[in-house]
This record gives C-alpha cells, sequence and structure tokens, in this order.
C-alpha cells in the first residue's frame, strides 16, 4: 500500500478575488494549517507570499510548493501579452486571421476582432513541407534570419515559427528556431510543432502563437516567485498547475506556457475528483464558485473529463489537453444591476478583490451576490474575511433597495431575493450545458460544490436540477489550493496520422505509442520529483471518412490492433449518436498518450482535522438568525460552526453550517450527514 505524504505540503491558488493556501503539517494543531488572503493583481507572487505568512509556514520547512495560476489566463483575456511576432510559410501569413470563416457574433450584421499577432508583426518565408512529410521547397535560412531581425527591429520580445504541415515533417520548424537563437539569443521562440504536433494548420497556430505571446509573462512571474521563495529558504522544486490537472516542474512551466491556461479551475476539477470517489460518488458534477465566476465540470467513473477544444475567447481556440469546465461570470463579487430595458442582470461583471462587494468595505459600491446573500442572513456580517472597514447590513440593503429594489417595485429582501434567483438560474444552465447537453441526466449525479460561495448556493441548484445529493468538502473555500497538493505529473502527447483503418500500419501506432511514453518518461525524470509510479492513459481521435468532426476512444494499452480500433470507435459512436454507420470507412485521426508521475497519497481526513469537536450536534450551535429561503422565506435558522460537529454528525434543516472557508446554506428538510472524510453529505428533498 502506498505511503502517505509526511512532510510539509503546501498548494497554493491564485483566484479572482482571494488566494488560497492550504498546508499539511503533521506538526500543526490538526495537521492543517490554512490561509485566505486578498490577490495581489499587480503581482500574484506578492500574495502567494503573504498567505505562507498568514498561514505561519516556513518556506525552508516545506518539503513541496505546488501552484495554480491565473497569470497565463489572465494575461490573455486583458491582452496583457508580450509583444509577438510570427514567421511563417509564404502565402499563410493571414491564417490566424482568417480562422474557420465564422463571426464574433453569428447572427449580428457587425462584429470586430482584433487577432493576438497583428498583421505588421507577421512574416513570411520561402519554405513549403507538403502533408506527407516531403519537403517540397527548401528552408530559405537567409530569409529566416531577415525576419528575425526585423521582428528584433520592431520591438518583439516573442516570436512564434509556424510553418504548414510541420506536424508531418518539423525539420525547417527547428533549423529556424535554431537561426533565430543564433541571431537573437534573448528572444523566446516557440515551434508550433513542439507545442502541437496535429493537423489543422489555423488551431496548431493559434496554440503556438497563445504560447508565444504568454511565455515571458510566465516566465518572469515563475522567476519572481521562486526567487521569493528562495529568499525564505525553499530549496526544492516548485511545481505549477496545469490546465490539463496535472503539474509540472516550474523550470520547464514556460516552456510550454499555453498548457497553464485555466490551471486554477482544473486544480478544483482534480480535488473534487480525488474527494468525490473517496466520499463514494465516483459520477459527480463540480460547481465551483468563487468570487469572480462559476466553473463547472463533470466527473464519470471517477476521473474528470478531458478535452482539446477551448476557446477562450473569439479567434483564440486552444488545442491542448486541458479538464473541460464550462465557466460563467457569476461569482460572489458579481454586480447586480438593472439593464437599459428595466431588467435585472447579474454579472458578468465583477466586483473583483479591489474593490469587492459592498460589504468588504473597501470601496465597493455596486450591489453583488455576496451582498445580497448578506442582506438574507446566509452571510454572518463579523465574520466575513478581508474586511477593511466593516460596513452595516442596513447599509448594504439601503444600496440594493435603492439600485435594484427601487426601479422594481420592490424592497430590500425581495430585490436581493432576486438577485440570488437570476444568479441561480444563470449557474443552472451552466450545470445543464456539461450534463444534459452531452447526454447525462443529472439525477445520476452527485452535486461537489465548493469555492467559497458555492456552498451558498449548491443545495437550491440541486433542488432546482433533481439532482438527489450534494457535497461538501471538508475545505470548501480552499478545495482548488487541495488540488494542486494531490495532483500528479502530467504531460501530454499527440501525434496526427489521418489514415483510414483500412490503409493504416498498426506498427506505426505502437511505436508512436511507445515514443510519446518514453518521451513522457524522460520528462519527468528530467523534473527530478519524487513520485511513486509512472502511468499512461492513451487514447485516440477517429472519425468517419469525410466527416469533420472527431470523437475520442480510450484505450487500454499501446498496442491495440486494428479490430480494437474500430470495435472502440464504433461503440463511442453508438454511445454519442445512436447510429451504425457501417458502410464508411473509419479513420484514425490522431493518437494521444498522458503520461502521469504519480505522488504520494494524501489523507484527505487531515483536512477535516479539529481541536474543536463536540460530543453532540447540539453543542456545534453557536447561535441563531433570522435566514432566508425560497422555500419558506424567514425561518429562525441555527448556525451550527463546522470544526465543532462530531464525527458521524447528522442533522436536519433548514441550517446554516459556518467556517473559517466558506458558508453552507442547508435548506428545510434536507438531511445531512458528515462523513470519515469530513465531508457534508446532503440529501435534497425533490418535489415531483
Amino acid at each position: 500500500m502506498s505511503k502517505p505524504v509526511v512532510g510539509r505540503l503546501v498548494g497554493v491558488d491564485v483566484g479572482g478575488t482571494f488566494t488560497d493556501l492550504v498546508c499539511l503539517d503533521p506538526t500543526a494543531p490538526g495537521g492543517i494549517r490554512l490561509a485566505k488572503v486578498p490577490t495581489t493583481v499587480p503581482n500574484q507572487a506578492e500574495g502567494v507570499l503573504a498567505a505562507l505568512a498568514a498561514a505561519g509556514v516556513e518556506a525552508a520547512e516545506v518539503e513541496q510548493v505546488v501552484h495554480g495560476t491565473t497569470a497565463t489566463t489572465n494575461a490573455l483575456l486583458e491582452r496583457k501579452v508580450a509583444r509577438t511576432g510570427l514567421i511563417t510559410t509564404r502565402g499563410f501569413r493571414d491564417i490566424l486571421e482568417l480562422g474557420r470563416r465564422t463571426r464574433p457574433t453569428s447572427y449580428g450584421l457587425t462584429g470586430s476582432f482584433e487577432p493576438l499577432i497583428p498583421r505588421e508583426l507577421r512574416l513570411e518565408v520561402a519554405e513549403r513541407v507538403d502533408a506527407d512529410g516531403h519537403i517540397l521547397t527548401p528552408i530559405d535560412e537567409a530569409g529566416v534570419i531577415a525576419a528575425a531581425e526585423a521582428l528584433r527591429g520592431l520591438g518583439c520580445e516573442s516570436v512564434v515559427v509556424h510553418f504548414l504541415h510541420s506536424y508531418a515533417n518539423p525539420a525547417h520548424e527547428q533549423r529556424a528556431v535554431a537561426l533565430i537563437h543564433g541571431v537573437w539569443p534573448e528572444a523566446s521562440v516557440t515551434a508550433g510543432s513542439a507545442i502541437l504536433s496535429e493537423f489543422r494548420e489555423y488551431e496548431r497556430g493559434t496554440t503556438a502563437a497563445i504560447n508565444a505571446a504568454v511565455q515571458p509573462v510566465l516566465r518572469r512571474y515563475l522567476d519572481r516567485l521562486a526567487g521569493g521563495l528562495a529568499e525564505r529558504g525553499y530549496a526544492r522544486q516548485l511545481l505549477v498547475m496545469q490546465g490539463n490537472g496535472g503539474t509540472v516542474a516550474a523550470g520547464l512551466a514556460a516552456d510550454r506556457a499555453v498548457n497553464t491556461v485555466m490551471s486554477g479551475p482544473a486544480s478544483g476539477v482534480i480535488a473534487a475528483a480525488y474527494t468525490a470517489v473517496a466520499a463514494g460518488f465516483p459520477n459527480a458534477i463540480t460547481y465551483d464558485m468563487g468570487g469572480t465566476s462559476s466553473d463547472v465540470g463533470l466527473i464519470l467513473d471517477g476521473l474528470p473529463r478531458i478535452h482539446a477544444e477551448l476557446d477562450l475567447e473569439y479567434g483564440m481556440p486552444i488545442h491542448v489537453p486541458m479538464v473541460d469546465v464550462h465557466t460563467i461570470g457569476a461569482g460572489g463579487g458579481s454586480i447586480a444591476r438593472i439593464d437599459e430595458a428595466g431588467l435585472l442582470r447579474v454579472g458578468p461583471e465583477s466586483a473583483g478583490a479591489d474593490p469587492g462587494p459592498i460589504c468588504y468595505g473597501r470601496g465597493g459600491t455596486d450591489p453583488t451576490i455576496t451582498d445580497a446573500n448578506l442582506v438574507l442572513g446566509r452571510l454572518d456580517p463579523d465574520r466575513l474575511l478581508a474586511v477593511e472597514r466593516p460596513v452595516t447590513v442596513a447599509d448594504v440593503a439601503a444600496v440594493i433597495q435603492s439600485r435594484i429594489g427601487d426601479p422594481l417595485g420592490l424592497d430590500a429582501e425581495q430585490a436581493a431575493a432576486a438577485i440570488l434567483r437570476i444568479a441561480n438560474d444563470k449557474m443552472a444552465g451552466a450545470v445543464r450545458m456539461v450534463s444534459l447537453a452531452r447526454g447525462h441526466d443529472p439525477r445520476d449525479f452527485a452535486l461537489f460544490a465548493f469555492g467559497g460561495a458555492g456552498p451558498l448556493h449548491a443545495t437550491a441548484l440541486a433542488r432546482e436540477l433533481a439532482i438527489p445529493h450534494v457535497a461538501i468538502p471538508a475545505r470548501p473555500g480552499i478545495t482548488n489550493a487541495i488540488g494542486c497538493v494531490v495532483a500528479d505529473l502530467r504531460h501530454d502527447y499527440v501525434n496526427t496520422l489521418n489514415t483510414p483503418l483500412s490503409a493504416l500500419d498498426i506498427a506505426d501506432v505502437h511505436r508512436i505509442f511507445r515514443d510519446q511514453e518514453a518521451a513522457g518518461r524522460d520528462t519527468i525524470a528530467r523534473e527530478a520529483v519524487e513520485v511513486e509510479r509512472i502511468e499512461a492513459r492513451r487514447s485516440v481521435d477517429m472519425q468517419f471518412q469525410g466527416q469533420s468532426h472527431i470523437l475520442s476512444v480510450a484505450l487500454e494499452d499501446g498496442e491495440p490492433s486494428l479490430e480494437t480500433l474500430e470495435a472502440r470507435f464504433a461503440a463511442a459512436y453508438w454511445e454519442r449518436f445512436a447510429v451504425e454507420l457501417p458502410e464508411i470507412r473509419p479513420v484514425l485521426v490522431n493518437l494521444h498518450t498522458a503520461v502521469l508521475g504519480k505522488r504520494r497519497p494524501v489523507p484527505l481526513a487531515a483536512l477535516a482535522g479539529s481541536e474543536e469537536r463536540q460530543a453532540t450536534v447540539a453543542e456545534a450551535i453557536v447561535g441563531r438568525r433570522s435566514v432566508w429561503f425560497e422555500q419558506g422565506g424567514r425561518i429562525d435558522t441555527p448556525i451550527y460552526r463546522r470544526e465543532r460537529l462530531p464525527e458521524r454528525a447528522e442533522f436536519t434543516g433548514p441550517a446554516i453550517v459556518a467556517q473559517f472557508d466558506a458558508t453552507t446554506v442547508i435548506e428545510p428538510g434536507q438531511t445531512v450527514r458528515l462523513d470519515r472524510d469530513g465531508n457534508l453529505l446532503i440529501s435534497v428533498t425533490l418535489t415531483t
């Protein structure tokens, strides 16, 4: 049996509002240290170091630091990226702008699109490789050097080399990279085929361009953070979360910076899968509501769904493996407003970390979801985190009354309730997108809710969607940080064959799978991070000849037969479309291998450690207050401190369960029990 973690292990996740830290420390009371500090937007590293200090953690005594960052995601969304140039095949400089003939607004008459790399920074050189990898036109080396010097003169600090069909033969791209480094050694250079060895020049090009644009940003950030940790005595490898749900050594992270996009949401889903399986829910819908947004994902048979098609925004497709998460602009800081048509809207605009909701007393003036929860009695005004100047509930209610209630003819309580209803409808829609829209019935899943605000809304969402069970982890507000702690090392590889099965040499498939696994094992060895074992997960992308969309098919090993590939694809196609097409030839498009370095398991019970446990449930009640519920209105409700609940506690709602990092709302009639790992398991009363 694997030995659990015994040294100090730190997971730290940077969110839009708070930076969360969890430290498994055998010497600490309860075996755990926690911190939740405001995110330092200009330099996230300062918030990470502040979280270490707030938790009382000495960096010199930490065995491992694992970090989830939003640095690359924010840089892309805000377009605060490095000035980047493109060197491409002659005649193809506009591929990244032409895209797939889509429009920013599908049914609108107008729309605008600004490519990540402007046209004047997209240069062409003579070279050509065909789709089979044969060189048709040798690379113009002098042209590559001239283009590099031109981009340098135009103020670029990063360059992407993107040649046609480089997935079939990367020789020209590799030579161009060497030439650029020779005349411009300080440049960050990305070869498209090194990031994504897959056909479709548009998606491969945008993915490589994104990597090049954020590479200097991530490298500077990680250098600052690693330097700050080193100054405090940390002498080990810093690990960084990736969007695929695995970690990578910081020294290698910037080389494939695009892989860290969406690392924050991914870490939450990984923690949810780890915890939900242990709680007896291998099939779960994850619901992470933070201060700025809500992220929803799906866990099937204990594994998060992974996909390689993310459109961060229009014209910015990213084709690297990522945890499949649907994000909406509905977080605790989402602003409620009346639009020009007189309708109530909630989000996507957010008050963020600065100034934040009104109740934080940091200068916020716009009513938010958090403010509505406070007015309805769901939050304790005396226990809000990061409050600078306390604001009374009456003052918050007055703002909601004037901004929302008066225009709608409602009192403050009705207006606050309306804000919650609109927000819950948006979040229920996100859950439907990852479940019903993909052929999964929510009633067959548990709702695993976390984030600082997720437990406030989870039971209402479950009732709305007829989900019978809700699980709230021991530390919901820092679950993303826990995801950093439990995540394994992971590296993904893809190669394109795009060959009908009837013409496929199965030996090529076996060879590519072996090469992919060998590359992953070599990378993990270079990271010099302790792992218990290495696993390889393989899959193929297939389609019927003439189709444009592909299906991913999981494989048990790296030596499948042609008959196995055909049977697996037919089964996957039937499951997805309930159609058989025996008269059309199947095509093997891509080969995927994920190589995982499995780290030591983390004892979940340690996360629920508490020295305050009481002998009875009644002794965990610390007060009562009037709380508004959608079913029942205002009810005098007991307030439980989660740290005081006895092991295996059971009780019935209405109830509020408060803890350091989150507040859980239990609606009237819902039953709750505490499991062995400290999860709150809630049975939802469903009406027909």
